[in-house]
């Protein structure tokens, strides 16, 4: 199982929400890519970046401090946030960004995320942001109509391969993970499955890697220090 730790960038800046709350943000650096170099440090492979004002606003105002990040590293990187065009997709891949994640765009939008699929292949992954059972879009504001399974086999049929899921009521909470979410769906798909949301603890990676999904997003723990990333990587493999 990867580690992926997480930065969510917001004004340059590598922040934290209380379960998407922008009205609950931690600054933790004005200068993301040295934590970034600290993931490599630690041994990461991976790393997990959210631009948090393209979630709300569906363009790229971080895109010179993730250009840093990639430059400073050579972290295998994906990114998430408000990517909702053609032109915005190869901006980041441009930029020498691995593997871009399409939240909102992969519910509304099928055409695009079809064609997004059908040009840049394995390079795409979709976010299901969990809410009562539902998938949450807008930066987790509103709820769709999709339910979590129907959304997931959808997805499995259009041909994406990689699905970032998070449980919106476990992230940042430092309460633990939904571990039956992520069993139930490396049960049910055959894609690669990113567990995220509430990763608080080495007990909650060893679960997740006994349960062989792909990946497991670390987020608000590597930022208290409640999980020791060195360790968490060990353990992942």
């Amino acid at each position: 199982m990867h580690i992926f730790p997480a930065i969510d960038l917001y004004d340059g800046k590598a922040v934290r929400l209380f379960k998407g709350d922008y009205s609950q943000m931690t600054v933790y650096s004005d200068k993301p890519w040295e934590i970034a170099l600290d993931f490599e440090a630690q041994g990461a492979t991976h790393i997990h970046i959210v631009d948090l004002e393209g979630a709300k606003n569906g363009d790229t105002p971080n895109l010179e401090t993730v250009k840093k990040i990639i430059s400073a590293t050579g972290l295998f990187s994906e990114i998430g946030g408000g990517i909702r065009s053609m032109e915005t997709i190869g901006k980041y891949i441009s930029a020498g960004i691995d593997r871009v994640i399409l939240g909102t765009a992969a519910v509304q939008d099928e055409a695009f995320l079809r064609a997004a699929v059908e040009k840049y292949g394995d390079k795409i992954a979709v976010g299901a942001d969990i809410k009562d059972g539902y998938v949450a879009i807008k930066g987790w504001i509103e709820k769709s109509e999709y339910e979590c399974f129907d959304f997931c086999k959808k997805m499995q049929e259009i041909g994406v391969k990689t699905l970032i899921c998070t449980d919106i009521s476990k992230d940042g909470a430092m309460m633990g993970t939904n571990h039956e979410l992520y069993r139930q769906l490396s049960e049910q798909f055959d894609m690669q499955i990113v567990a995220s949301g509430g990763v608080s603890s080495i007990e909650d990676v060893e679960r997740l890697a006994a349960l062989e999904i792909y990946g497991a997003i670390i987020g608000k723990a590597y930022y208290t220090k409640a999980i020791d990333l060195k360790k968490a990587i060990e353990v992942a493999k």
